[in-house]
């Protein structure tokens, strides 16, 4: 049967729309500074229509993408956006992940218009924001202790840059040109997305253009709707576990419920644990956009991801849980470590529900590495931020795949020549974990193992999970390797905590062996 007319314009105008986030993501890549942005494209795009809901994305960050729409918002009704105008957050109450993640947004005026016609957006992990250590990742105890905190204010009005934003932000950060250097990209990628939604505009009619961005909403929402009714009723349970916050809370349990009521889809975390001392908590924001992540997943590529996927869904949290937590908890693990746990805990509630799209849990971790101080040689102070992959999970279809980012982060990884080039920090060892992927059927995939060593002193915050508590199997898989983490002093190995700020000197070298991924079905 020929496609209708409708779905032909909803895929082309899907495409146009994309391809405005793609582009910004370009320029964003090609203008930052900082190894972590330019390298490692530790940074999401994405197109908004007048009432801040997304329209479209280009494929970076799950933990960023859906979360996003919320900063947006909070821009909106904290801050009047005129021509030129660019506003700057990173608040977790505001939408944010955690501090180390800006976004900028920018209102997309067309002439003779007095309101905002969209909005694009981008959010970018600055390798340090303040805080008590380099890295802004520190094992902290409450918000402040994590760095800057910035709720909606203009960092440019008119086109013009507000000198006592940048003033007060570079003020907070150990490394001020390359954050002054990476928002000038930041800038740069939401002009270009600014000037490809007028021409668009321009040539498709505003109308027109408005009528696409409401109608891919709505063919995204009927289709998650579909899909939804496909599932059994439910409802479906599960839980999972967290190792420990860094100090004496010990397997923090999230608990989540999935049913089906019609079309919709209800997932609900009561019962999860509270929140805790250390950074494993997560905001709203973070958990909407691990379920957002899960339903992209399960909707598969043929569904536009943007905001109408989630109209289906509910979402039950407790205020003051680790899910949903209250302020000044500690967020910088929450974003990176509870959102791979949510969507671990997500999937093993539907896996007896979906037995045959569901994988067995990955990595589910970011292992989170921070190494700052002062460079010797260049004479100038760094700060190092990389998240190291793993194994993924095993499903119906084969075997996982190895030594790989999963779930809510999709970074590269930064090459060994530009690590090398930027840091005073040598690469001894990298590689693949062999046999940590846990057996069955279809085996997990196996993590990795990374060795770094210090040509300085510096300070180093390791910040992972999955090191007591391997990754579970599905189907009589057997569980992935836990990963382990350790410390070479002067010819000595010492094993050291997942969570953990260190001291260490020249010569000194950090080995983390990161988990492999479950294995899928019996042998």
């Amino acid at each position: 049967m020929a496609a209708k007319p409708e779905a032909v314009e909803i895929a082309l105008f899907h495409g146009r729309l994309a391809a405005v986030a793609d582009e910004m993501g370009a320029i964003l890549a090609a203008a930052a500074f900082s190894p972590n942005i330019r390298e490692r494209r530790d940074f999401s795009c994405a197109v908004f229509d007048a009432r801040g809901e997304m329209v479209s994305h280009a494929a970076h960050i799950p933990v960023h993408l859906g979360s996003t729409p919320l900063s947006v918002r909070a821009a909106i009704a904290h801050c009047r956006l005129g021509p030129g105008d660019v506003v700057m957050l990173n608040d977790p109450w505001a939408g944010g992940t955690h501090l180390p993640d800006l976004t900028l947004v920018a209102p997309v005026y067309l002439d003779g218009r007095s309101k905002p016609y969209a909005y694009v957006a981008n959010r970018a992990h600055h390798a340090d924001i303040g805080g008590h250590s380099p890295g802004s990742m520190a094992l902290a105890g409450d918000i402040y202790q994590e760095g800057l905190r910035i709720p909606p204010v203009h960092l440019e009005r008119s086109g013009h840059r507000v000198p006592e934003t940048m003033v007060l932000f570079l003020a907070n950060t150990r490394v001020a040109d390359e954050r002054r250097g990476d928002l000038d990209a930041q800038v740069a990628a939401l002009a270009a997305g600014k000037a490809r939604l007028r021409e668009l505009a321009a040539r498709h009619g505003p109308v027109r253009l408005a009528r696409q961005m409401t109608g891919l909403q709505a063919y995204s929402s009927r289709l998650v709707s579909s899909l939804v009714r496909r599932f059994p009723a439910g409802p479906w349970r599960a839980s999972d576990f967290l190792d420990d916050d860094g100090g004496p809370d010990k397997d923090i349990e999230l608990r989540v419920t999935v049913q089906r009521r019609g079309a919709r889809l209800v997932v609900d975390f009561t019962g999860t644990a509270g929140q805790v001392d250390g950074p494993l908590n997560a905001n709203r924001a973070v958990t909407t956009s691990a379920v957002f992540y899960v339903i992209a997943c399960l909707a598969g590529h043929e569904v536009p991801a943007n905001s109408g996927m989630m109209e289906p869904v509910s979402i039950r949290t407790e205020p003051g849980s680790l899910v949903d937590c209250k302020f000044p908890a500690a967020v910088a693990g929450g974003n990176v470590e509870t959102s791979q746990r949510i969507v671990d805990v997500l999937l093993k509630a539907l896996a007896p529900a979906l037995p045959g799209l569901v994988p067995a849990a990955s990595c589910g971790t970011m292992t989170n590495i921070a190494i700052g101080g002062w460079d010797t040689t260049r004479e100038r102070f760094f700060s190092y931020y990389e998240t190291v992959g793993g194994g993924a999970g095993a499903g119906p279809a084969g075997a996982g795949a190895s030594a790989l980012q999963s779930h809510m982060t999709n970074t590269r990884n930064t090459p060994v020549e530009a690590l090398e080039a930027y840091y005073p920090i040598r690469v001894r060892r990298y590689g693949v974990r062999r046999r940590s992927g846990g057996g069955g059927k279809h085996r997990g995939g196996d993590g990795i193992e990374r060795e770094l060593e210090l040509l300085v002193p510096a300070e180093l915050t390791l910040l992972a999970d999955r090191r007591r508590l391997g990754p579970y199997g599905l189907r009589g898989g057997q569980p992935g390797k836990p990963g382990r983490d350790a410390v070479k002093k002067k010819g000595r190995v010492k094993p050291v905590p997942s969570k953990v700020n260190l001291e260490l000197e020249p010569g000194d070298r950090l080995v983390v062996r990161t988990p492999g991924g479950g294995g899928w079905g019996r042998t």
